[in-house]
């Protein structure tokens, strides 16, 4: 077991580089009726009360807050889209997972790795660890974010399912503990994937090819 810091990292046999099934990733989400998701944007406002109300008379005023409307429309669609970025991320690194895991089942040198009862250990969330060792361009999306949000929703809700709360605020809240509960089920000391020792390719889906 090499030790760096206060990191340790699993030996594994051998000096051969391993490669790993690639990571698809579709980096722009399908959204095919962005003037409906506006509508029901403005929706959630209304039921949500988010601006209030003015005399019928008071016709600037009136105008005011139709704009303050829209602002607010186009804040909440624009949080649901990052928030479906977030997702789609997470959901191509859990499905990532599970095959790096089927890899590893089938090869010998690699697959007492993530045995609980052989120490030391990796677990499922190492090879969060090791996307992020291996600095994986997610344009800004954080990872441990991403994953906890496809772990707390198996697909994404609609935006008219979202409170303006939850996409405002709780969204982090939950996608943090939904991973921190995640990686916490791995029996303790989880130790970390040799970035060196592992090579894989990241697909992006949402590439035209002509």
């Amino acid at each position: 077991m090499d030790i760096v810091g206060d990191r340790r990292f699993v030996e594994v046999p051998g000096g051969k580089t391993h490669e790993l099934p690639p990571l698809l990733v579709k980096t722009v989400p399908d959204v095919k009726r962005l003037d409906r998701m506006m509508t029901i944007a403005s929706e959630i406002i209304d039921q949500e009360d988010m601006i209030a109300s003015v005399p019928a008379d008071a016709i600037a005023g009136e105008d005011a807050v139709e704009r303050r409307k829209m602002d607010l429309a186009l804040n909440l669609v624009d949080q649901y889209l990052g928030l479906l970025n977030y997702w789609h991320w997470g959901d191509a690194v859990i499905e990532w997972i599970r095959q790096c895991e089927i890899t590893f089942g089938t090869r010998i040198e690699l697959r007492t790795l993530l045995h609980t009862d052989v120490w030391p250990h990796a677990g499922r969330s190492s090879f969060v660890t090791l996307l992020e060792d291996k600095a994986v361009d997610t344009d800004g999306v954080q990872l441990e974010k991403a994953v906890g949000l496809r772990l707390a929703f198996r697909q994404m809700p609609p935006i008219r399912c979202c409170s303006d709360q939850f996409l405002f605020y709780l969204n982090n809240s939950v996608a943090a503990t939904a991973f921190r509960t995640w990686y916490s089920m791995t029996p303790s000391p989880i130790s970390s994937l040799p970035p060196e020792r592992f090579a894989f390719e990241v697909v992006n889906l949402s590439l035209d090819i002509h």
